[in-house]
């Protein structure tokens, strides 16, 4: 049905089965019309007899994942690569639907009174889509529904041009953005669901590449069917500015009158964070380390780098997409099988392993040795941490190994971690 590899996303009507659309990744064409109807019809048969079927395994190692939103709305997603599990492919589901809602808001998307104009509209949502589909590059929100952040040496004269621009835009929203991650933001804009961060974050990301954006957005969890503006201003290649606001100020009058004002001083500053070039801080990382991921359990934020030195590079036969893989990898065994804990509560259904049902402690570290890489895991009250190593490393010095990168990432990271 897929070639190896592949991953199809479908969307249709929940009532009557219509496809909506069809996106995919890798090299599989696009699903026929028959294989679309059987996966729809099994789901719906099976509600019918009052049996919920969210997800299957197939001989051949795919996998099959249902789901209705607002009963109106069917997402299927089918995959035959080796890392898409159930709770990636679960956590897309849940990141197309809410790419829906912010581009087209909840009233059009639970009230499907004309399927024909649907279509047409959904159209605008799928360079958005397809961002969360290719994900798996220099983000991980997607998968871990925290913002990812850059560390820059110069946050705090950032920080005070980001304030005074955004109130001089009349908002409390703020954001900058370097290739995608968060930089700094203002005080509302993280009160944001962490999910919505995420989201237009993969948003700015999806536009095309132009000086200045006005774009209509819906917030799925803050404002669901009231509209807001996403104004976005490219400061210099890579780095972007955002402000949700209302309907002022023009975005020509912002363009034209605010942000050369308050951007052109900090040119420099403003380069610095690309020149990062896909490492999320300057300071050096403990030798031995290929990649790690460290999130903030309260705000929802984390940091997440597989490229920490040229050294560890010229040292490791592993490219760098096969880092970010097995990270990825690895953070979705350890969370849905160990680490119980998700940022605000968040809980995935996978079953986890029957060794915790026995016991009344929750397990704080896990660790993984494997032919490519070794990889090790802890967690605190506030903080996870996933580590992925060279295989050469003895497994013994892993647990101190992490306990001193948590020390020195706090240490060099400061409030973008800990608050």
């Amino acid at each position: 049905m897929l070639q190896a590899g592949s991953v199809q996303l479908l969307c249709l009507t929940a009532s009557s089965g219509v496809p909506l659309f069809c996106r995919g990744r890798g090299s599989s064409k696009q699903l026929p019309f028959s294989v679309i109807g059987s996966l729809n019809g099994v789901h719906m048969f099976g509600s019918s007899q009052d049996a919920q079927i969210c997800s299957t395994a197939t001989e051949g190692g795919g996998r099959v994942v249902w789901r209705v939103f607002q009963d109106s709305v069917a997402l299927i997603a089918v995959s035959s690569e080796e890392g898409a599990g159930e709770p990636y492919l679960r956590r897309l589901l849940d990141n197309v639907f809410n790419c829906m809602v912010l581009v087209l808001g909840l009233d059009e998307l639970s009230r499907v009174k004309n399927v024909e104009r649907l279509k047409r509209d959904l159209r605008s949502c799928y360079r958005l889509i397809d961002c969360f589909l290719e994900s798996g590059g220099e983000a991980i929100g997607d998968l871990t529904h925290c913002a990812d952040c850059l560390v820059s040496p110069d946050s705090g004269v950032l920080q005070e041009c980001l304030d005074a621009f955004t109130r001089a835009a009349e908002s409390e929203f703020g954001c900058l953005l370097a290739d995608g991650r968060v930089v700094v933001a203002t005080e509302k804009w993280w009160r944001l669901a962490p999910q919505e961060v995420v989201l237009l974050a993969f948003l700015v990301r999806s536009l095309a590449s132009t000086s200045s954006r006005d774009c209509p957005i819906f917030l799925p969890q803050g404002s669901p069917n009231v509209p807001h503006r996403l104004l976005c201003f490219q400061l210099v290649p890579g780095v972007d500015v955002c402000v949700l606001c209302g309907p002022t100020p023009s975005l020509q009058s912002a363009e034209s009158e605010l942000v050369g004002r308050f951007w052109s001083p900090l040119v420099e500053p403003l380069r610095n964070c690309v020149g990062l070039k896909g490492r999320c801080f300057l300071g050096p990382a403990p030798r031995g380390i290929l990649g790690l991921l460290l999130i903030n359990l309260d705000s929802s934020r984390a940091l997440y780098s597989v490229q920490l030195s040229q050294e560890a590079a010229a040292q490791d036969t592993l490219p760098p997409e096969r880092r970010r893989e097995l990270l990825r990898l690895f953070y979705t065994l350890a969370t849905t099988r160990y680490f119980q804990g998700e940022p605000h509560g968040e809980k995935c259904e996978t079953q986890m392993e029957d060794f915790p049902a026995g016991f009344s402690h929750e397990p704080l570290q896990c660790y993984l040795a494997a032919a490519e890489c070794k990889c090790f895991a802890l967690q605190t009250p506030q903080h996870q941490l996933f580590l992925l190593t060279a295989p050469t490393l003895p497994t013994f010095t892993l647990r101190t190994l992490a306990t001193r990168t948590l020390s020195t990432l706090l240490a060099q990271t400061g409030k973008t971690t800990r608050n």
